[in-house]
């Protein structure tokens, strides 16, 4: 019998607003759209919140809230994924490369983490990359990887696994052999996104390839 396939929505993505009138903003326009994809047959809604009056990425609280509160109110049978990918964006400054220029935003763990803790999702997502996207660079140490995934642990959340190359599955098999997350571990694969791997079926296949035995993934 073929294993069971799980369809995730990501409702909003990461990217700010443009021109796009489609993408929901709002914390109502958000949770409705996850909703809407739950009723549509995804089994789990992956969610970013943003800012209402700017559509730029927030990392409030009580945007979270107010979309976890609607979901769960709805009483839709749908697995909540919450990201923690923010907070770890920088951009060097022009005249200083070594400090933080327009752009970035470097938060802690318990920053990146707190809706999580507070919110209880079913899954939450934890990013491997250092990598650069586009005019950024997203830095993940795995120190702040390995605090991240204790916060997360004892929230009793799923860590969803965000690789987007093969070193972030190199270092997320190492945290697995360590202790510091459960194997044998649910993997994201991400393809396309900024300078990491390429979209392409090589690309997946070669990296589902290192993934450590048995691992979910998608």
């Amino acid at each position: 019998s073929m294993d069971k396939r799980i369809l995730t929505c990501a409702v909003t993505g990461a990217a700010p607003v443009g021109k796009d009138k489609q993408v929901p903003v709002t914390p109502q326009q958000i949770a409705e759209s996850a909703i809407g994809a739950a009723k549509a047959g995804a089994a789990a809604v992956h969610i970013h919140v943003r800012d209402p009056e700017t559509g730029a990425g927030s990392m409030e609280l009580k945007y979270y809230r107010e979309v976890v509160e609607r979901i769960r109110d709805n009483g839709v049978d749908v697995l909540i994924n919450l990201t923690t990918g923010s907070g770890a964006r920088f951009v060097p400054d022009k005249d200083d490369p070594g400090r933080a220029g327009k752009g970035s935003v470097m938060k802690s763990a318990g920053e990146r983490v707190q809706h999580v803790l507070e919110l209880k999702p079913d899954i939450c997502s934890l990013d491997f990359n250092t990598m650069w996207m586009r005019t950024n660079a997203m830095i993940n140490p795995p120190e702040m990887i390995t605090e991240m995934a204790g916060m997360i642990r004892s929230a009793g959340v799923m860590p969803e696994l965000e690789v987007f190359d093969t070193g972030d599955v190199a270092l997320a098999s190492d945290l697995i052999k360590s202790g510091v997350l459960e194997g044998p571990g649910f993997f994201q694969i991400v393809l396309g996104a900024g300078y990491g791997a390429a979209s392409t079926v090589e690309a997946m296949l070669y990296m589902r390839s290192l993934l450590p035995p048995d691992a979910l993934w998608a």
